[in-house]
């Protein structure tokens, strides 16, 4: 039996790029996982309190990172909502991390998530691609794939839904066709993907 955890940050329910597409994503996950389990994360909803000091001596013997971090390793793919916030990501998401990483725990080369696939949807505003004007401005990518991979060891796709803001602000009115196709090319993309896990967990 398959599980995927997932965890999603976006501020708002509703009308949110990045929910959207990892929906679209869980769904088709089910319809390959029938009898899996999905064990979902709303950081906007429940955020988790920030590290402190006492959780960081207490390491894995602190409760909350304990259970976050067993979520973490017990999980056969992860999917990650990462909405761009000021360039770069929630700070629910941050904190989540900061709880979830534990030095000498499951960070490190023998890492209990090494391997393991995680899919983030960092949908953003505008466009930060490389050759933008804005290319310098991303630490959403950057940084997760950094942290994902070089603490623990994960395997790490990005799906990009971007201008995402274009249908509302009159300003970027002309690449609402560019945007439009960047969210059809995301759910498509969070379809073949869900549908690859699956095809990679049963072999």
């Amino acid at each position: 039996m398959a599980t995927l955890l997932h965890l999603d940050s976006a501020v708002f329910p509703q009308g949110s790029a990045s929910r959207d597409v990892t929906a679209a994503f869980v769904e088709a996950w089910r319809e390959q996982h029938p009898d899996g389990e999905v064990v979902y994360r709303d950081l906007a909803a429940e955020p988790l309190p920030h590290l402190d000091a006492s959780a960081v001596v207490a390491g894995a013997e602190d409760a909350l990172r304990a259970e976050l971090a067993a979520e973490l390793a017990s999980a056969d793919a992860v999917l990650i909502g990462a909405p761009m916030y000021n360039f770069s990501i929630p700070s629910t998401l941050k904190a989540w991390l900061d709880q979830v990483i534990i030095v000498g725990h499951n960070a490190g080369p023998d890492s209990p998530v090494a391997g393991t696939s995680v899919t983030v949807v960092a949908s953003r505003g505008g466009s930060y691609a490389p050759g933008t004007p804005r290319e310098d401005f991303e630490f959403v990518q950057n940084y997760l794939e950094k942290v994902l991979t070089g603490m623990l060891g994960a395997e790490v796709d990005f799906i990009v839904p971007e201008l995402t803001l274009a249908h509302s602000k009159p300003e970027m009115a002309e690449l609402i066709p560019l945007a439009d196709a960047s969210r059809a090319k995301a759910f498509t993309d969070a379809e073949e993907k869900a549908k690859s896990l699956a095809v990679r967990l049963a072999g």
